[in-house]
């Protein structure tokens, strides 16, 4: 049952991921990649897909806490993990410069979501918590179709 619901949120995040400007944007990994590079320094880079690897890893993990009902845990990882507190870590550690204003909204959406969803999560109630958590889902793939990184040459 969990699994059918997870399939669904996670279907419906995809098919509602509209560009910015609203149309619907091609899938960069069956079209020619149009999304905007990221240029960042080797180690910058690598730091930074480090970091969108952890918001995976997590996203995976707050999954797995609220199929066990484990809402305090599900709740603690989204605040520390994907909110506020984690960009502004992120963001000092990284070249902010280099980071477009685009992305930094989008960012900044995607910790807003996170942040709501770790409002709701106490409420034990799939049914609010499953559309905050797509929600956080379609803010990361509105950053992801819209952006790469890519070493500066």
């Amino acid at each position: 049952m969990a699994l059918g619901i997870l399939c669904v949120v996670l279907a419906t995040a995809c098919a509602e991921v509209n560009h910015r400007h609203g149309e619907q944007r091609p899938n960069p990994y069956l079209t020619s990649d149009t999304r905007d590079p990221i240029p960042l320094s080797s180690s910058a880079e690598k730091q930074h897909r480090a970091v969108m690897l952890q918001h995976l890893e997590t996203i995976q993990v707050i999954m797995s806490a609220l199929v066990a009902e484990d809402y305090e845990l599900a709740k603690d990882l989204t605040e520390s993990h994907l909110g506020f507190f984690m960009h502004r870590q992120a963001m000092a550690s990284q070249q902010p410069e280099n980071f477009p204003p685009v992305y930094h909204d989008l960012a900044m959406a995607h910790h807003a979501a996170a942040e709501e969803l770790a409002r709701i999560i106490p409420t034990k109630d799939l049914k609010q918590i499953l559309p905050q958590f797509n929600n956080v889902l379609k803010a990361c793939v509105a950053c992801h179709l819209e952006f790469k990184v890519r070493g500066a040459s």
